[in-house]
């Protein structure tokens, strides 16, 4: 499946990075390649990059999930668009999507950076989100302060509602321009961790960022994370939580910058 793709890189051609592999940029579980902007406009003044949204997300096609499924996906998509190999650099469920990749075919993966997820699975998943969210009855226009007043009803915190609302499509005849129901039917999936072999790994450059109020990444993944990615080095971002790159995003801009200028 070829996946939608937002590409940025250095105005001026003929840039010193221009041989440097590309950074390719993954969102997270309702989220969409758009939401990464702010971190693929800075690294594109000097980097070809690639914000992908993944299927069931943004613009790409619908269909049911697993992340051999989803890292099949990607590959497809990034030798579309010679881009392989690749810099991946993925938020919790794009980070397992990475993952996933990086051991199955580590020679397209150049290095990697996973933000605030382990390759385990966290039983902290969204399938309660998902199932209200099928329950929400459309009226036939809608606007946006509409749609937020619609989805109180159904979701309390206002960071999650605006992640939800991002994926409604307003105006006449709204509804969920997402692939919502096939989310929901591969949730298990989506909150699991894929069978990898014996002796499979990926031994280039790893960085795991965790939020220092998050609950993801866990002293008794370390040793599965030392196992499968030998290379790793593990950094907190202080002052928060699960979505790192919103709450402190200047940190996280630091550290994503800092590797890879690095790698």
């Amino acid at each position: 499946m070829l996946l939608n793709v937002i590409e940025r890189g250095p105005e001026e051609a003929g840039h010193d990075n221009a041989a440097r592999p590309p950074i390719v940029l993954l969102h997270g579980l309702f989220g969409r390649a758009r939401n990464l902007g702010f971190f693929q406009r800075r690294l594109a003044v000097t980097r070809r990059t690639l914000a992908v949204d993944l299927r069931n997300h943004g613009d790409s096609p619908h269909g049911l999930m697993d992340y051999n499924t989803m890292a099949s996906d990607l590959l497809e998509t990034l030798g579309h668009h010679n881009a392989l190999p690749a810099t991946l650099v993925g938020h919790s469920m794009g980070g397992k999507v990475a993952m996933t990749l990086a051991l199955t075919r580590p020679g397209m993966v150049h290095s990697l950076l996973v933000a605030d997820i382990p390759p385990a699975r966290t039983g902290h998943g969204q399938f309660g989100l998902g199932e209200q969210m099928l329950r929400v009855h459309f009226p036939p226009f809608l606007n946006r302060a509409g749609a937020d007043s619609l989805l109180q009803h159904y979701i309390a915190n206002a960071d999650v509602r605006a992640l939800m609302l991002q994926n409604i499509q307003l105006g006449e005849n709204p509804h969920w321009s997402i692939g919502l129901r096939e989310i929901v039917e591969s949730m298990p999936n989506v909150e699991s961790w894929p069978y990898i072999p014996e002796g499979y790994t990926y031994p280039g450059p790893t960085l795991f960022l965790a939020g220092g109020n998050s609950p993801y990444i866990r002293p008794e993944h370390y040793a599965i994370m030392r196992r499968l990615f030998p290379c790793y080095r593990l950094e907190l971002i202080e002052r928060a939580g699960h979505w790192l790159h919103v709450e402190n995003p200047q940190r996280f801009a630091q550290l994503l910058e800092n590797f890879t200028e690095k790698y």
